[in-house]
């Protein structure tokens, strides 16, 4: 098994060979037509830094409540957010809303950036650790848009690594595989 490090170098020399753009337009096409998404009034995504999977378009479901993660310090806030809606540069060149962070809503859907995956819930992050603390007190359901290329047999993980519930691909949406 790789570790962590050599992992994200591994998967951000496939991620920089992928054609995202299309890839992002068949993922969102197949995370609209979900159950999982038709259900959720309350999500959270993510603004995408280039050659992450753009999830933007789903703002264009006026009927849905979309929030984004602002960085504070080492934790994740829960910001409102619409399309467009003023944004700032910040820490890691992310662009985060400059809207009024509201204490957790209660989310149905939380949509996850990850380097890589496993099929059994273990995501590969930055390494900054802001989602498993943002997710540790939060039941909501968890989802992962990722490449079928950056999907792994095994991703590394720590015991306060939180797992996701489903992942969406170019290709499907999945459920996890409970290990």
């Amino acid at each position: 098994m790789d570790n962590k490090t050599s992992l994200r170098l591994k998967a951000k020399n496939i991620r920089n060979n992928l054609d995202i753009k299309q890839i992002s337009k068949n993922i969102v096409n197949n995370l609209i037509q979900s159950d999982i998404f038709k259900s959720s009034n309350n999500i959270m995504i993510f603004y995408p830094l280039e050659k992450e999977i753009n999830l933007l378009d789903l703002l264009d479901f006026e009927n849905k409540n979309f929030y984004l993660p602002r960085m504070n310090g080492k934790n994740l806030e829960c910001c409102p957010y619409k399309k467009g809606d003023n944004l700032i540069i910040k820490k890691y060149n992310i662009k985060e809303p400059t809207t009024e962070c509201v204490s957790c809503p209660k989310l149905d859907l939380i949509i996850l950036p990850a380097l890589a995956i496993d099929k059994y819930g273990n995501r590969l992050g930055y390494g900054g650790g802001f989602y498993d603390r943002f997710l540790a007190n939060i039941n909501s359901t968890k989802i992962v848009p990722i490449s079928e290329e950056l999907i792994f047999d095994s991703i590394p993980h720590e015991s306060f690594d939180i797992k996701f519930d489903y992942f969406v691909t170019e290709k499907k949406v999945c459920n996890i595989i409970n290990s």
